[in-house]
This record gives structure tokens, sequence and C-alpha cells, in this order.
């Protein structure tokens, strides 16, 4: 009788172990965001004159069926100091698979540097970013 009960445990911790494992939690993939290439946009790091304009332009899309895109995010650190967000967005339904943005700025009066983080984050609170530094001499 007590090796039958004890099949009967190792059976059931068999099977509860198997089930645990099988029950395999989702990661989730990040959303994908890209910098616009091609004449105007400005898509890598790069030395900009005082006070002269700059075009940056964003792609963004989905990465699961699910997943929509729900927050666009752009901040800016001066110098190596704190970040500030310049532009927020929460998105449409509309924009939920795909995004694009055009971010028109002008640099500073002053030398030093200027790095603009693009954030996007999907429904399932999945953050990817992207970063651009741009000195300015």
């Amino acid at each position: 009788m007590k090796q039958r009960i004890n099949f009967i445990i190792a059976v059931i911790a068999s099977a509860f172990i198997f089930l645990l494992s099988s029950c395999k939690k989702d990661e989730g993939k990040l959303p994908d965001i890209s910098f616009k290439p091609g004449t105007g946009y400005t898509s890598a790091n790069a030395t900009i004159a005082k006070n002269t304009a700059f075009k940056v332009g964003i792609n963004a899309a989905k990465t699961e069926k699910e997943d929509v895109l729900k927050t666009f995010n752009i901040s800016v650190s001066f110098d190596g100091g704190a970040s500030a967000t310049v532009y927020s967005e929460t998105l449409t339904a509309a924009q939920g698979d795909n995004y694009t943005y055009d971010f028109n700025r002008t640099t500073r009066n002053l030398a030093g540097t200027e790095k603009y983080t693009f954030t996007i984050t999907n429904r399932d609170g999945l953050i990817n970013t992207i970063t651009l530094t741009i000195t300015v001499p």
C-alpha cells in the first residue's frame, strides 16, 4: 500500500512539474523604433552650428499582433544634465500599428551637447528607445 501511495505521489509531482515547465511566460517583443534616413533628416550623431535648424524623423511599429503602440516621447539632455520631456503623445488607435513623426528643432546658441532620446511604449508597457547626440561647436 505504501508503494502505491508513493507511486501516486510521484505521478502527481511529475504531472505538476510538467505543467509548470510548459507554462512559459510570454516575454513579449519590444516595439520597433528607428530614425528615418534620407536627405533633410539627421539620423545619426552630428555636429551642427549654433542656432541651426535640423529635423529628425522617427518610424515606429508594433512587433506583435495585440501589442499596439501606446505612447511616444522625446526628451533632451543638455551637456550631460538631467533630461526633460520636450514632446509627448498618447497614440490613437489609428496610430497603434505604425507611427511616424518629424521632429523639427533648432540648436541652442551655446556650444555643448544636446542628447535627444526618442521612446516608444506598447500596450504591454514594453519600452524601446533610440538616442541622437548633437554637438554644437
